[in-house]
């Protein structure tokens, strides 16, 4: 399904058949990027060096409605496709701190040679973004990708979670301070949680948070019975296990707008009859080059930027 390693030439043939099928796709060491003109899948690596969260994330298909934008940073031996989400459409990037870039699932290291399929791909999704007219800027009110599934498993440094979709049970280790030990173990349901907190472990110790509703009173995470401390001993498996875990339950929890946790966004369309799609592409191709006209006479769009989402938007049609 998915293509391997390939020198320059194998890459621009491909990028010539993507172009064709309206597709861009982009294969570095870190993994596989392909967007079809609705979906982007990123598919992470399995060599040698890939980081432990890509791996045990696995393939993602982010919906084109999920994504604010995607941008390649040049650089002297290279540069780096990144992809931004909308806000509030992705458990991930609700609660998950600043990844580095090895771990950061949604950024992709491009070698130099690349760099051409980069901006191809990079280009796509933000055109696919302009015809679409998705609200890059508007929050969305509820979450358009799902959490990592359930059972998970935290190993802190004093502690280890345990979370199964309905409750958080926090049991404590040797190494944890008598006061954690005294109170013992923790057992959160989800309808007492307000939110999931994690602060990397950097200079000073982190740790992970579970804040229950009510009259909380935050304290040093070495003495909070509702917070695990990370010592970034193994900084890897701790941004793993970490990053999942905030995914897991915030997904679970009601959504920052206010809402209750809903299903993932379709990912298909609904089935109609060969004539009403016609009617359907036919005239939605009108409603969207008419709109482009619009956005090129009012000077939102260049006259070389129409011209591309324009082409893009007949060979998508």
């Amino acid at each position: 399904m998915w293509s391997g390693p390939h020198d320059a030439n194998t890459g621009a043939s491909r990028a010539s058949r993507c172009h064709n099928r309206g597709m861009a796709e982009i294969t570095q060491k870190e993994g596989t990027w392909a967007f079809d003109g609705e979906v982007l899948r990123l598919v992470p690596g399995r060599g040698r060096g890939v980081h432990q969260l890509r791996i045990e994330m696995g393939e993602v298909s982010i919906p084109l409605a999920a994504i604010a934008g995607v941008s390649y940073e040049p650089g002297r031996k290279g540069g780096r496709l990144r992809l931004r989400m909308r806000e509030g459409a992705d458990p991930f990037t609700q609660g998950a701190p600043d990844l580095p870039d090895a771990a950061n699932p949604y950024s992709l290291q491009v070698d130099k040679d690349r760099a051409g399929a980069a901006e191809y791909l990079a280009d796509a999704v933000r055109n696919a973004l302009l015809l679409e007219q998705v609200p890059v800027d508007t929050p969305s009110d509820r979450y358009l990708l799902p959490g990592p599934p359930v059972p998970r498993v935290f190993q802190g440094s004093d502690g280890r979670v345990h979370f199964d979709g309905e409750q958080v049970r926090i049991e404590w280790d040797w190494g944890a301070e008598e006061v954690k030990k005294s109170a013992g173990p923790r057992t959160i349901p989800l309808s007492e949680l307000e939110r999931v907190e994690w602060t990397r472990a950097t200079w000073e110790n982190g740790s992970l948070r579970f804040v229950p509703k009510g009259n909380y009173v935050p304290m040093k995470g070495t003495h909070d019975p509702y917070a695990v401390v990370l010592w970034g001993l193994r900084e890897a498996r701790e941004i793993a296990q970490g990053a999942l875990m905030v995914a897991a339950v915030s997904a679970r929890l009601p959504h920052p707008s206010g809402g209750t946790p809903a299903e993932p966004a379709r990912l298909t369309k609904e089935p109609h009859t060969p004539g009403e799609k016609r009617e359907h592409d036919h005239d939605g191709l009108l409603r969207r080059l008419r709109e482009l006209g619009e956005l090129r006479a009012s000077g939102v769009l260049t006259e070389e930027e129409f011209t591309q989402a324009k082409r893009a938007l007949l060979e998508r049609f």
